[in-house]
Parts: C-alpha cells; structure tokens; sequence
C-alpha cells in the first residue's frame, strides 16, 4: 500500500516538476495563461483568468504570515512560491490523487492551491494558504526526517481553524467510530505516511488533529511549542516528547485514547451522525416503498389473469 502512495505521488511530482520547467523554459510562449506576481514576501505563479486571486494572496499574505510566527513563535524568513491551479483535472495530475484541494512541497518552498475548490465549505484561501504555509514553515526548521507525518498535518490542522487540505465529509467522523470500536490507527503508524484508502486515510488526519488539540489543551500552546522546539535540536520524537511533556510517548498516545472514550458515547456517535443515519433510514423506506408498490402490481395483473 505503501508502494502504491509513494508512485503515484512520485507522478504527481515528476509531472509537476515538468510543469514548472515548462514555465520557465517556454514561459513566453505560455504568457497568454500564465503570469507572475511578486513580492519581497512571495511570489504567485497563476493563469491569467486568476489574476484577481493572486492579488488576494498578496493582500493577504503579510496578516497570514504574522499569524503563523505568532502561533509557532518562528520566522517565515524565506520566500515562498504559490502556484495557482485552476482546472481541477491539471491540479489532480499534479497531486496524484483527487482527495486534496491543495499541498505543499518544503524542499521548493512551493505551495500547490486547486483554485476551483477555493470558497466552497470548509475551504477558503486564506485558511488554505495558511495551513500549506505552516508545512513549509515547519519543515523549514525540522530537518530531514524529525518531523512525523502526524505532527506535522496535526499541527498545520491547530493553527488552520481544524481545517485540513483533503476533501471530508464533516457531516461524520470517522474517528468516532474508531474510538467506538478500538479500530484506531497506531500513532506510530503515522510518522512516515498515511495510508492509501480513503477511509483510513481520512482516520489519520482526524487523528493527527484529535492528537495535537489533545496536547493543546492538557499541556497548553507551550506544549506543541516545546515538542517543536526539541525536534528542531534534533530530538526524536519518543525523546522530544519526554522532554517537553514529561510524560513518554506510549503513555501520551494511551492518556488520550483514554479522553477519547470518555466524550465518545454511543449517544453521541448517533447525534453527530444523525443526517448519514436519516439518510440511509429515508433509502430503506424508499426501497421498501418501492417493492410494496410492486407486490400490489403484480397482485393485480394476478387478479386480471384470472378474470
């Protein structure tokens, strides 16, 4: 499964790679559908149709910046690259899946935004570049491997407003179900990929988020600051959690999946689900509707038969 994520987001960066080599190589020849917007701050790569959204992002970028330093407590003292993207099938083929509405590459500085996803709930542009931006801000920090793959969506989801760069169905929770069932995924699991299939893949951001505001709001902000801070000095993960929570790693994963189980009830599971329930609920009795219909129709062609 693993192998499969990694080609087919391997593709999508082969294919993106082209793209901007495309740009800058035959960049005249492209000028009618692509410009460049810059700042001291960023630069904004966009079709020409986008123009009006690039000016967002330049309005926009100086406040979304000063709010991730003041959350994170490090500069953004890098200039990064926006990509613009505005047909959904261009943007898909550049992020080898069609579940994300945007994503990041830290080794470029380079955020990727699907343009047409933008403004429809949950997603808008600010919170999207924000989130995008908290990657390469943490990367850019946290070396090589040091930052785990949970911490790292889990974080960028508490400064974004919860708000992740895939496509969910907020009407349920999937981690619900999981904390009903015991169904979890091991955090460890988590610290170099997540997984393929849609509903896992979904678990683990709810988990990564779950995990992170946990920290939060048992161990305060200072909590995610130090464990941020340890892994910058080169910590491992088990080492930069015992250093800023006092606590292990086993022990923080067990003391939250022991909250999660006291505010997740059955009750509970029902009402957050209500509107996926009445709708199966409404199906069956469509369904039923339907083969009552045709038990009377038939009954009465029998009747007629016999006549």
């Amino acid at each position: 499964m693993l192998g499969l994520r990694k080609t087919r987001w391997d593709f999508g960066k082969v294919f993106l790679s082209l793209f901007l080599l495309f740009i800058i190589l035959f960049k005249p020849l492209y000028a009618q559908q692509l410009d460049v917007i810059q700042t001291n701050e960023v630069i904004i790569l966009f079709e020409e149709p986008l123009r009006f959204a690039a000016k967002e992002v330049i309005d926009m970028y100086t406040g979304v910046k000063v709010e991730l330093e003041e959350t994170l407590q490090w500069r953004l003292n890098f200039r990064p690259t926006v990509l613009l993207v505005k047909n959904r099938k261009t943007f898909q083929r550049m992020a080898g899946s069609n579940l994300v509405v945007a994503f990041a590459i830290p080794q470029k500085r380079l955020v990727v935004i699907d343009y047409s996803k933008m403004n429809t709930h949950p997603f808008t542009l600010r919170i999207i570049l924000k989130h995008e931006l908290c990657h390469l801000l943490l990367h850019h920090y946290i070396k090589g491997a040091n930052l785990p793959k949970w911490l790292d969506e889990g974080v960028a989801q508490w400064v974004s407003d919860g708000i992740a760069e895939i496509i969910m169905d907020k009407k349920q929770s999937v981690l619900s179900w999981a904390t009903l069932s015991g169904n979890y995924i091991s955090i460890n699991e988590l610290t170099a990929n997540f997984p393929e299939d849609k509903k896992s893949l979904f678990l683990a951001y709810e988990e990564s988020k779950s995990l992170v505001e946990y920290i939060s709001g048992n161990f305060g902000r200072n909590g995610i600051l130090n464990i941020l801070k340890a892994l910058k000095d080169g910590y491992e993960v088990d080492e930069a959690i015992l250093k800023a929570l006092s606590i292990s790693f086993d022990e923080l994963e067990r003391r939250w999946h022991s909250h999660l189980r006291k505010r997740t009830t059955w009750l509970t599971y029902l009402a957050s689900n209500l509107y996926g329930i009445l709708f199966f609920l409404a199906a069956l009795l469509t369904i039923y509707g339907y083969i009552r219909l045709l038990i009377k129709k038939r009954g009465k062609e029998d009747d007629c038969s016999f006549l």
